[in-house]
């Protein structure tokens, strides 16, 4: 009865502070009503819900609402798109606007999940300092980012699948090295004195069982982590499958795992027949545009291993990780433990070399230093020791969440500012509401949230395969030559054109063309002196945020 009653105080406490973190941008989300995603992406990922939502069962293969009107063959897939539109379903009953919100809510539901499943596990694995991992897995900012409020970007579903993943597998090889223990003669027990997670003595008839069980688990979340995104996922199970088979390559294909490998061919196949299509590489390319364009993304940014975000992500005790690696080996007392433990420090070291070249691996990055912790202070037998030390080396975490939560007067300023210019976009977007086909033009960064509001395409967006587009809108915003402006919009079959802040769009389009600054580009004439607009571009209407111009029709 008490056990009961501290495991619903633990799951609430857990509960509140996972959903107390993510949903600590509500303000900037629901703003007048109205529901607005954090970033570009989002709504881009959300014009895909919406077309699924009118014509359920439909794939989306190709964007025609982006880098119009060629469109583009997108990244992303239906998994994630479907997930969605199932929880507006949900959500009907209580709202007016169910698909928005399934949009803003499915990330921190997503991370509650994910929190109840690594509270199950962890518990079950009897780590004895199994709250570290779940303390970091709540409050991380970067993996509150990924999952938090307004954000339905696929990395939520990547984080919560990668961690039953490779849960799954750790479980897997410790039930597997405590069968061979059995089969020894060791009675089932390792050593306690080794430092790998403590697990009650498993009888000898639920040991196959339970390795079926595992291997068939981690087997369908990595196949489902692929088919949502054939990158970060992939290389991960490369990683994991290529250190198991170093250290026991007859562990990939014993028989216990011949079922989940069956279901894993099985589920990839029925993504590449359902998605029809073969993974694009793309965020590989080198060409020119791609790397100016890629510098004013954050997740495609390099992060210096002196930079200090990374003790705002994981604390001080990132600091002493390497120490506590070699701890482990240099004082672990069983063979097996390699086994079991091997994988997660060749994941950690990989991802925290992966992130220094992508900050985008930063997620998978923290997940899986989260999800070590565990076994790195294993060694350490003092508890009292061993909480003092992880509470204080929060203090980089608590400080960034403490300028979150009581922003300077400057920081809430910008907030306040930029929720108004999200407001005045959309209204001025939803004058391009028609049944007709009429293209837009606009920054690349407004595209995909002014393609939702008003239902138009755009001529940029926000993805690397939108590529010709956005610098087809950064040479025309640069433009002084009017005919060349004019080509532009007639290429693109371009009805609107939106000016926005010259400044910012100058420096911007100049960056990604690798060009200088003209004296007089258009988009500084659109923006402070619409009266000497070119004849082809009516003056519409504006607000704070934006003008919008009409392109007349030669008769």
């Amino acid at each position: 009865m008490i056990r009961g009653i501290l495991c619903i105080i633990e799951i609430a406490l857990l509960s509140v502070l996972i959903l107390a973190t993510r949903c600590a941008n509500y303000q900037d989300v629901f703003v007048a009503g109205n529901v607005y995603f954090v970033d570009a992406d989002c709504y881009a990922r959300m014009t895909r819900v919406r077309i699924c939502a009118q014509k359920p069962g439909l794939i989306v293969r190709h964007h025609t609402f982006e880098n119009f009107p060629q469109g583009t063959a997108p990244h992303t897939t239906a998994p994630f798109d479907y997930l969605i539109v199932g929880l507006s379903f949900l959500l009907k009953p209580f709202t007016l606007h169910p698909l928005d919100f399934a949009g803003a809510f499915i990330s921190p539901m997503l991370a509650l999940f994910g929190g109840w499943f690594l509270w199950w596990w962890s518990r079950r694995m009897k780590f004895r300092y199994r709250w570290a991992t779940q303390i970091l897995y709540a409050i991380s900012p970067i993996l509150v980012q990924g999952t938090e409020l307004g954000r339905p970007d696929h990395q939520s579903l990547l984080i919560v699948l990668i961690t039953v993943a490779i849960c799954a597998e750790w479980s897997f090889q410790d039930v597997q090295a405590r069968r061979v223990a059995k089969s020894l003669d060791l009675g089932g027990k390792l050593e306690t004195a080794a430092p790998c997670p403590r697990i009650d003595a498993i009888g000898e008839s639920s040991m196959p069982w339970r390795l079926r069980a595992w291997g068939f688990t981690s087997a369908v979340a990595w196949a489902l982590a692929i088919w949502v995104s054939a990158y970060e996922p992939l290389v991960l199970f490369l990683i994991v499958t290529g250190t198991t088979f170093f250290v026991d390559r007859r562990a990939l294909f014993a028989r216990d795992r011949r079922a989940g490998w069956i279901l894993f061919a099985a589920i990839i196949a029925i993504a590449v027949l359902i998605e029809q299509r073969v993974p694009s590489f793309a965020i590989f390319q080198s060409n020119a545009a791609f790397k100016n364009w890629a510098r004013a993304i954050g997740e495609l940014a390099q992060v210096s291993p002196a930079n200090p975000v990374w003790l705002r992500w994981c604390g001080y005790l990132l600091l002493a990780a390497p120490l506590l690696i070699w701890m482990n080996f240099r004082t672990r007392k069983d063979a097996a433990h390699g086994v079991r433990t091997l994988p997660i420090y060749v994941l950690l070291v990989a991802t925290y070399l992966l992130t220094i070249w992508q900050a985008r691996w930063g997620y998978f990055f923290v997940l899986i230093f989260a999800l070590a912790l565990p076994a790195l202070l294993e060694p350490i037998k003092s508890r009292v020791a061993v909480w003092i030390a992880f509470l204080l080396s929060m203090f980089p975490i608590l400080r960034d969440w403490d300028e979150t939560l009581w922003p300077s007067d400057v920081q809430s300023a910008r907030r306040v500012e930029q929720r108004n210019e999200s407001v005045q976009l959309r209204d001025l977007a939803l004058n391009l509401r028609s049944s007709d086909v009429r293209p837009f033009l606009a920054p690349w960064w407004l595209s995909p949230s002014i393609v939702y509001w008003s239902g138009q395409p755009g001529v940029a967006g926000s993805s690397h395969e939108s590529l010709s587009g956005i610098e087809d809108t950064a040479r025309f915003f640069l433009s002084e030559d009017v005919h060349k402006a004019r080509e532009i919009l007639e290429n693109h079959r371009v009805t609107w054109v939106f000016a926005y802040d010259s400044e910012r769009v100058a420096q911007n389009s100049a960056a990604i063309l690798n060009k200088a600054l003209p004296l007089r580009p258009l988009c500084r004439v659109l923006d402070r002196t619409p009266t000497q607009a070119p004849r082809f571009l009516i003056f519409t209407a504006q607000n704070a945020a934006c003008k919008l111009y009409r392109v007349a029709v030669d008769r």
